[in-house]
């Protein structure tokens, strides 16, 4: 991949992630926060968990493209939890730091988007392939998180489309 279509590929990935934020911004809105401790099944992660995992390594997995080494933050989740006491404080912070984070890999150069980034051993990519690998984990989690809604007494917000819970606008 050459700076050229290194580039064009990270704003057309940064513009799908961008849009994908907003239907994330409306299911973490959809948590309770009483409810915040519910879990499927024993194995499975609190809803709160989730919600934050997400908001997290959203930042993260940006942070890691902006900086061209993707290196393991135990405290990210950690620092989510201490800016955020309660769903909409954490639905406010994703609004927040999402798009900052979005406009520092927007504003890359096309070389440093074409630099290759190992991810942990497991896949070698330019940066501006992170990107949507990153996008995908977002929804992946926002999917899990979407399914814990109807269990937890609130309603499943329109992704892609109506949802059973809330029509079109």
């Amino acid at each position: 991949m050459d700076a050229q279509q290194a580039a064009f590929l990270a704003q057309q990935s940064t513009g799908v992630w961008q849009w994908e934020s907003n239907a994330t911004a409306a299911v973490l809105a959809a948590v309770p926060n009483d409810k915040r401790d519910y879990k499927p099944d024993a194995k499975s992660r609190t809803a709160w968990e989730v919600a934050t995992h997400i908001v997290a390594s959203d930042l993260w997995y940006l942070d890691s493209i902006v900086n061209g080494a993707f290196a393991w933050d135990p405290d990210g989740e950690k620092r989510v939890l201490a800016a955020c006491a309660d769903v909409n404080a954490l639905v406010a912070y994703y609004k927040a730091e999402l798009p900052k984070r979005l406009d520092k890999v927007r504003a890359m150069s096309g070389e440093a988007l074409a630099t290759n980034i190992d991810f942990f051993g497991v896949m070698k990519q330019p940066a501006a392939a992170c990107i949507a690998s990153g996008c995908n984990h977002s929804v992946h989690h926002r999917a899990q998180l979407g399914t814990y809604l109807r269990s937890m007494g609130s309603k499943v917000p329109a992704i892609y489309g109506q949802s059973a819970d809330t029509p079109m606008a």
